[in-house]
């Protein structure tokens, strides 16, 4: 139980063929003892997909974690001010929010959560998912990682030949990251081979 009585908001993003591998981790989190409070992306909360339904995601969230998931700015707002969670992972982080992120844009709810928990000095985990980690969003990942209170989920290329600048964490490493962030610590090793 190392994570009995933590508040951990869980923050998905549209990389939805990463979504299906996330869910596990969710329910790792929920029977380590961690309270989880779900955020959702406008992407996540409404686009159907060959991955899924956006209900499909909605209902298992709520099924693994007891809460309807935080859908909206409004909702993702009181993160900071009711300091509602202890630390917030975004897993999948997607090039597109990873890049407003680091830019300081906050136009969703998983956006609005991470910077209400950042502005109380809290712990924000990033597991990337993303086809231009290594393209045009390579130096929003490099801002992020000189970022006071931010932890990266160890990643790589997931598939160097076919897509040379995609990178992804290593999902099956959320749950040690957390441990590290909780303490204030980076894990090591931060680039890992990935395939």
């Amino acid at each position: 139980m190392r994570f009995k009585g933590i508040k951990i908001g869980v923050a998905l993003t549209g990389s939805h063929c990463t979504i299906d591998e996330i869910l596990p981790k969710i329910q790792e989190l929920v029977d380590e003892g961690a309270e989880v409070y779900p955020i959702i992306s406008y992407a996540v909360d409404t686009l159907d997909t060959r991955f899924g339904t956006a209900q499909k995601w909605k209902d298992a969230l709520k099924k693994i974690t007891g809460r309807e998931p935080i859908n909206t700015i409004s909702g993702a707002e009181p993160v900071g001010p009711k300091q509602l969670v202890d630390i917030i992972v975004i897993a999948p982080c997607t090039g597109n929010t990873m890049s407003k992120l680091a830019n300081g844009i906050t136009d969703t709810p998983v956006l609005m959560a991470a910077k209400a928990h950042l502005r109380n000095l809290k712990p924000v985990v990033i597991a990337i998912s993303t086809n231009d980690g290594l393209g045009m969003n390579a130096k929003n990942l490099g801002l992020l990682i000189n970022t006071k209170n931010v932890y990266m989920v160890p990643f790589g290329q997931d598939n160097p030949a076919g897509k040379p600048n995609s990178l992804k964490s290593k999902m099956d490493l959320i749950l040690d990251t957390l441990e590290y962030a909780l303490q204030g610590k980076q894990i090591q090793p931060v680039l890992v081979q990935t395939t």
